[in-house]
């Protein structure tokens, strides 16, 4: 950005981008990464985004242009390890999957949608056998264990009861770290999407009202809770259908999410620069 001779869409979009950025500073200060450590991650995502967007022409040289990052950091930046992140986005995966699957086949749930307790072992339908469908790299009672840990599910006598009101999200801070990232990334793609194309494309939609009472922005969220709960089993349900359609197709390469949020506050808590 031209800070020397700024239009008037370049300050609208400044405005915008330090709304965006705001709560994402409140979570650097609150886990004690300063401002170097924070360039540094951001001049690494310019030199990798930039790549994306160039494909096979994304040369150092090049990149360094496009991105004003010196080119010494370019060829670091270029060879990131990712084998954690591969880690942790395998074991999201297969939880995720198990839970989908629970919510989504006949035998697992109920029609409304919501799960059925279930045998721990045995034929299906069974949490050993459950978790066998989705992958047979991973013993069940790992995934037990681990979703267990997480207050995900619970044991009555020999059955495994998954708790609905427990999937707001994982115990473990490293998956909700994971999800984070790609909850917040895809929202924020929908957004960019819509807002570089000429007509909004994606579906990102919210309401917004002030002026209201706690009590009642308590008593509009239990039925935002409920709503939700409804709206994400059969949209899960709908989705696992044609999933087990489309995954032998050579098309079948496309992925979605879909997703919703909550915010409240206290506008009077708010200092007298906040905007």
């Amino acid at each position: 950005m031209n800070n020397a001779d700024p239009s008037p869409k370049a300050e609208v979009f400044e405005r915008a981008l330090k709304s965006v950025l705001r709560p994402m500073m409140r979570m650097l200060i609150s886990k004690g990464i300063a401002a170097p450590a924070f360039y540094r991650l951001v001049k690494q995502t310019f030199v990798e985004t930039a790549v994306e967007m160039m494909g096979q022409d994304a040369t150092d040289s090049r990149v360094s242009v496009m991105t004003g990052v010196h080119r010494r950091d370019v060829k670091e930046f270029r060879d990131p390890a990712r084998s954690a992140e591969e880690t942790l986005r395998a074991k999201v995966s297969t939880l995720s999957s198990v839970v989908g699957r629970w919510l989504s086949d006949p035998n697992y749930a109920q029609a409304d949608g919501a799960p059925r307790p279930v045998p721990r072992s045995g034929d299906a339908p069974s949490f050993e056998a459950l978790v066998q469908s989705v992958s047979r790299d991973v013993r069940p009672r790992t995934v037990l264990d681990e979703l267990l840990r997480q207050d995900i599910v619970r044991t009555d006598g020999d059955a495994v009861v998954l708790d609905l009101d427990a999937l707001v999200g994982p115990a473990d801070t490293d998956q909700r770290m994971h999800f984070f990232a790609h909850n917040v990334g895809d929202h924020m793609a929908a957004a960019v999407e819509n807002l570089l194309a000429e007509k909004p494309v994606l579906l990102e939609r919210a309401v917004f009202y002030n002026h209201l009472t706690e009590d009642s922005v308590r008593d509009i969220e239990r039925h935002v809770r409920r709503l939700s709960q409804d709206a994400l089993l059969q949209v899960n349900k709908v989705a696992a259908e044609r999933q087990s359609e489309d995954k032998s197709k050579e098309t079948g390469t496309h992925r979605f999410r879909f997703g919703m949020f909550f915010y409240k506050e206290d506008e009077d808590d708010k200092g007298p620069d906040h905007p």
